[in-house]
């Protein structure tokens, strides 16, 4: 009677060649949360310290042209009711008609002396 051996080798896990899973990708029209790009992006630190620099000069450049924007932003249009719209102090524009403006131009002194007097009590905006 013939007898055959049969010899199993274990392959150690070092040499088994894996294809890596693509990234996930992000929903269409959704942006990455931060835990979902740690948990894809390299662990190399020149690629980690490249994108903090990068974060900080976007947060730099975006601080700056915000400024920039705030100290010119004010816009003036007539609005459909033909009163003059004011654009740029808040959410909504103020708009008032030809005669208002007079009377609050007018009494822009007192305006300001109130605001002068009351200076401790006044909420900037921000605070």
């Amino acid at each position: 009677m013939n007898t055959t051996t049969t010899t199993t080798v274990a392959t150690p896990v070092e040499n088994v060649t894996r294809t890596p899973r693509p990234a996930p990708k992000a929903p269409k029209g959704a942006a990455w949360t931060e835990p979902e790009v740690k948990a894809t992006a390299p662990a190399d630190p020149a690629v980690v310290a490249e994108l903090a620099r990068l974060r900080a000069e976007n947060a730099r450049l975006t601080a700056a042209v915000d400024k920039a924007h705030h100290v010119h932003d004010l816009t003036c249009k007539v609005s459909d009711k033909r009163g003059m719209s004011v654009y740029g102090l808040g959410r909504f524009p103020v708009t008032l008609y030809k005669e208002q403006w007079a009377r609050l131009f007018a009494f822009a002194d007192e305006a300001r002396a109130f605001l002068k007097e009351h200076d401790a009590e006044l909420k900037a905006k921000g605070e």
